[in-house]
């Protein structure tokens, strides 16, 4: 399937990182999602009962992260990956998670995954 439903730059603050000054602090993680997701029903009824609620997926996300409070990223990815695949039914997505500002001479750092079939 060639669809999908995009959430890009999505910002969350939350605990995380490996140093003891940044378990007492909350930086932001951006989060970029392109989830599979067959768009022909909510394109046809124009019902957002038929469509991946974006709402719904972000504040899940942040909730998730928030909760969660990560060390590593890798980490925060294979969670939410599992998270929306299990609870939203998302067949396959590519994840991208950036920590702005955390190596002062790059814009950000981060990793992608994907996770599922195509």
């Amino acid at each position: 399937m060639a669809d999908s439903v995009l959430i890009e730059g999505l910002a969350v603050e939350t605990v995380i990182g490996v140093y003891d000054w940044e378990r007492d602090v909350t930086q932001q993680i951006l989060i970029d999602l392109d989830m599979a997701w067959d768009n022909r029903a909510p394109g046809q009824s124009d019902d957002v009962a038929d469509a991946l609620d974006y709402a719904a997926v972000s504040e899940r996300v942040a909730r998730c992260l928030q909760e969660l409070k990560p060390q590593l990223l890798e980490r925060a990815a294979e969670v939410l990956a599992d998270l929306l695949m299990k609870e939203f039914g998302v067949g396959q997505l590519t994840l991208t998670l950036r920590k702005p500002g955390a190596v002062p001479a790059a814009r950000s750092v981060g990793v992608r995954i994907e996770r599922g079939s195509k």
